[in-house]
C-alpha cells in the first residue's frame, strides 16, 4: 500500500527494465481505463445482468428506467444501463484529472506528483465515482448521455484514423528504407503481399456487406453508402501513385491506401450493422420492455462481430496513445506527444544503480500533454461505453432499445473524414510547397 500511495517508480518489479516515467504514469492511467471496460463486459453478460437488480437503488424506486417510463420493466434494461453508468464513471475519472493537470510543463510543479503518483487514492476515487454513478437518478440520464457518448465515439474514431495514418505512413517508411538499405528484394516482396492482402480482404468485404446489408428491390441507403466509400477508396489510391505525389513524398504509395482502405470499409461494416431495418440488417436486435428478445436471439447486444473488432481496435489504439509517439513531427503537434530530449541522466543513473524504476524524464519539460492525454482517455471512454451498448438507445415511444440512425451516420461520416485526412497527407505537399512536411 506504501509503494501504491507513492509514485510509480516503486511500482516496478525486479524483472522490468527501467523505462520513463512518463511512460509508466500513461500506462497505468490505460490500466485504469481497461479495468473499467473489463467490469463493463462482465455487467452485461447475461447471468450478471439478471443480478443486478439486488443492488441497493439501481433499479426499484426509481421513477423511469434508461428514460423510459415508470411501467417499464427496469431488468431487461440493467445491462445497458450499467455500461453507461461505468462509461459515465470513468469519462468523470479522466475529466477531474485533465481539469487538474492544465497546464503542468514539467515534473518540477506540484501537480505532476498527483499525475505519476497516488495510485492507490487514485484507485479509491474512481470507485467511489462509479459508486455515485449507479445512484444517479434515471429519468433522461441515459437519453442525454447517449448523445454525448455519440460525439465522444466520433471524436475517438478520428484520433485512431489519424494514429492508423500515421502508422501506415511508418510502416511504408520503415519497410522502404530496409529495402533500399540492403538492398534486398525481399523487403519489396513483403510491401506488395501485404498490401495484395489489405485489398483482397476489402474486396471480399465489400461482396459481402452488398450480399448481407442490401436487397435488390430495397436497402437503397445501404448500396449508396458502399458505393460511395467505394469509389473514395478508389480515388484515394489512386492519388497515392500519382507521379507528381510520388515525386513529393517518395514513401507513399499503396501500402498506406490498403490499409486505409480496409479501415473504412470496417467503419462502413459497423455503420451497416447499425441500420434500423431487419431487412437490410440481418443482425439487427431489438429488445422491448419485457425483456423478452427476438427467437433465438441472446439477451446481451455487444458480442457481435463488429463490435468485437471495435474493442479490438480500441484496446490497439489506446496502447498506442500510452506507449509511444509517432516518428514524425506533424503527428506529435497534433496529438501533444513531442518527446522531450530530457530525462537521459536519470536513465544512466538507474541502469548504473542496478535498480529496475522508472526514471524522472520530464524536469525540465514534459513529454507529453498531460490534459490532452486524459481527454484522449475520456474520449475512449465514451467509444467504448457505445461499442460495447452497440450504439443502442431506449425508445420512449415503443419502450425497447433500438439501433438508431444517428450512429449510422456519425460512423459514415467519420469514414468520409478520415479519406479525407489520408488524402491530405498526399496533397499537402503540392498545396504548399513552402511547407515542411518530411
Amino acid at each position: 500500500v506504501s509503494c501504491l500511495c507513492g509514485s510509480a517508480p516503486c511500482l516496478l518489479c525486479g524483472c522490468c527494465p527501467s523505462v520513463k516515467n512518463s511512460t509508466v504514469s500513461r500506462l497505468l492511467f490505460t490500466f485504469f481505463l481497461f479495468l473499467g471496460t473489463l467490469v463493463s463486459i462482465i455487467m452485461i453478460i447475461p447471468d450478471v445482468e439478471k443480478e443486478l437488480h439486488k443492488l441497493p437503488g439501481f433499479c426499484e424506486g426509481s421513477g423511469s428506467v434508461l428514460g423510459v417510463q415508470s411501467n417499464v420493466n427496469c431488468g431487461s434494461f440493467l445491462g445497458h444501463k450499467a455500461v453507461y453508468r461505468m462509461g459515465f464513471a470513468m469519462a468523470a475519472f479522466f475529466c477531474l484529472f485533465a481539469i487538474i493537470m492544465v497546464y503542468v510543463r514539467s515534473s518540477k510543479d506540484p501537480r505532476a506528483a498527483v499525475q505519476n503518483g497516488f495510485w492507490f487514492f487514485k484507485f479509491l476515487v474512481l470507485v467511489g465515482i462509479t459508486v455515485g454513478a449507479f445512484y444517479i437518478p434515471d429519468g433522461a440520464f441515459t437519453s442525454v448521455w447517449f448523445y454525448f457518448g455519440v460525439v465522444g465515439s466520433f471524436l475517438f474514431i478520428l484520433i485512431q484514423l489519424i494514429l492508423l495514418i500515421d502508422f501506415a505512413h511508418s510502416w511504408s517508411q520503415l519497410w522502404l528504407r530496409n529495402a533500399s538499405e540492403s538492398d534486398a528484394k525481399g523487403w519489396y516482396a513483403a510491401l506488395c503481399i501485404v498490401t495484395f492482402i489489405f485489398y483482397a480482404t476489402s474486396i471480399a468485404a465489400i461482396v459481402l456487406l452488398y450480399v448481407y446489408y442490401t436487397r435488390p428491390e430495397d436497402c437503397t441507403e445501404g448500396k449508396v453508402l458502399i458505393s460511395i466509400n467505394l469509389i473514395l477508396c478508389l480515388i484515394v489510391s489512386a492519388v497515392s501513385i500519382l507521379p507528381k505525389i510520388q515525386e513529393a513524398q517518395p514513401h507513399s504509395g499503396l501500402l498506406q491506401a490498403s490499409l486505409i482502405t480496409l479501415y473504412t470499409f470496417y467503419v462502413t461494416w459497423s455503420a451497416l450493422a447499425n441500420v434500423p431495418t431487419r431487412t437490410c440488417n440481418p443482425t439487427l436486435l431489438v429488445r422491448n420492455s419485457t425483456g423478452s428478445t427476438m427467437a433465438a436471439q441472446p439477451l446481451t447486444t455487444w458480442w457481435d462481430a463488429p463490435s468485437i473488432v471495435g474493442l479490438i481496435i480500441f484496446i490497439l489504439c489506446t496502447l498506442f496513445i500510452s506507449i509511444r509517439s509517432s516518428d514524425h513531427p506533424q503527428v506529435n503537434k497534433l496529438m501533444l506527444t513531442e518527446e522531450s530530449g530530457v530525462g537521459t541522466g536519470g536513465e544512466a543513473v538507474a541502469v548504473e544503480s542496478g535498480v529496475h524504476r522508472a526514471y524522472d524524464n520530464e524536469q525540465d519539460g514534459v513529454s507529453y500533454n498531460y490534459t490532452f492525454f486524459h481527454l484522449c482517455l475520456l474520449l475512449a471512454a465514451l467509444y467504448i461505453m457505445m461499442t460495447l451498448t452497440n450504439w443502442y438507445r431506449p425508445d420512449e415511444s415503443s419502450q425497447a432499445l433500438t439501433s438508431p440512425w444517428t450512429a449510422v451516420w456519425v460512423k459514415i461520416c467519420s469514414s468520409w473524414v478520415g479519406l479525407l485526412l489520408y488524402l491530405w497527407t498526399l496533397v499537402a505537399p503540392l498545396v504548399l510547397p513552402k511547407r515542411d512536411f518530411s
